[in-house]
């Protein structure tokens, strides 16, 4: 268990580029609608996390990343983070004891506005509930390229959020959906979705949608090659200072082919009028009740390895989807 005082709480904070630690702090006093929350277990949202551990925020678009209860500034010292499940300990009282979800950093307790919480149902796992935002990017992803019926839909790039987007997809009934990914480990991760991956020198063409999201200028011309005229991609790449070549020239013009962004920011332009974000979030929740998000859970470690974990991602040396940070007390009872 935690030596942290009853009124402190412990934080990981990017101290300088490349470097990490754990800060303690003492917790606000909680105010009428606000809840306090001990973390069950935290997700690294691997893509972006490591840009911000690594320094490589463009400061242009600084403003546009910063995750909801972040401290600090890109660059260092930052507190950051979006992948947290908790149980409410105190708060109003039909909160208390439940499980819930909250865009917060890697903290072991925090207090927050209950409009912050989403309470995760009964048949979603606690450590399956932190892909909820994967899940909700995937959402926005699929309200903005609207598959239809019979569609050939190519997913490019196995990470977190293909593979969360492949999972999605694979309720859909297209004529069909391929994993593209140069990694062989992708297709045991395929084989447990249920969805075929293929090397990209065997994708297949012609496709009505491309979903984009190897974060890389091959990745992004391959998608762009496997499109059918008038196809679309969609980018969910996240390139962070790197300025990825966009092949525009050959055919793009010629067959009227559209890439268009998907950004979890706001709220796809299809369904901008009839959802809220917190709408969009119970979505992706109610998705995880599907016990194949499983596949993307990678390993889990304690709290206290957090620094070391992230280092090891940024270089390379720990290869993960979603990687779970267990908190003291994630195993006893929630309530």
């Amino acid at each position: 268990m935690s030596c942290t005082p009853s009124d402190h709480s412990q934080s990981y904070w990017t101290t300088r580029p490349g470097h990490g630690e754990l800060r303690t702090a003492p917790l606000p006093q909680r105010e009428t609608e606000q809840a306090l929350v001990r973390t069950l277990y935290s997700g690294i949202s691997r893509g972006t996390e490591t840009l911000v551990h690594d320094g490589r925020i463009p400061p242009e678009v600084a403003a546009l990343m910063e995750a909801p209860f972040q401290e600090g500034t890109f660059g260092g010292p930052v507190k950051y983070g979006y992948l947290s499940v908790g149980v409410v300990e105190e708060g109003p009282a039909p909160l208390v004891g439940q499980r819930v979800f909250c865009l917060y950093p890697h903290q072991d307790r925090y207090v927050v506005p209950v409009s912050a919480l989403t309470v995760i149902p009964d048949d979603v796992p606690s450590e399956r509930a932190v892909l909820a935002g994967a899940v909700e990017t995937a959402v926005n992803a699929l309200w903005d390229a609207r598959p239809c019926m019979g569609d050939r839909i190519a997913v490019v790039g196995g990470g977190m959020i293909g593979a969360a987007l492949a999972t999605l997809l694979r309720r859909f009934p297209l004529e069909r959906l391929q994993l593209v990914d140069p990694d062989p480990s992708r297709a045991a991760l395929a084989e447990e979705l249920g969805v075929d991956w293929v090397h990209p020198d065997d994708a297949l063409g012609n496709c009505d949608i491309v979903f984009h999201c190897s974060s890389t200028a091959a990745g992004l011309s391959l998608g762009l090659g496997l499109l059918g005229d008038e196809g679309e991609v969609i980018e969910l790449s996240w390139y962070g200072t790197r300025s990825p070549e966009v092949p525009l020239g050959a055919d793009f013009h010629a067959r009227r082919l559209s890439i268009r962004a998907s950004q979890v920011g706001a709220i796809a332009a299809p369904r901008r009028a009839r959802r809220t974000h917190q709408d969009r979030l119970a979505t992706a929740l109610d998705a995880l009740k599907d016990p194949g998000f499983d596949a993307l859970l990678s390993g889990t470690s304690p709290f206290e390895d957090l620094p070391n974990v992230m280092r090891d991602l940024s270089s390379g040396a720990l290869s993960a989807l979603c990687h779970v940070i267990a908190y003291p007390g994630a195993d006893e009872p929630a309530t």
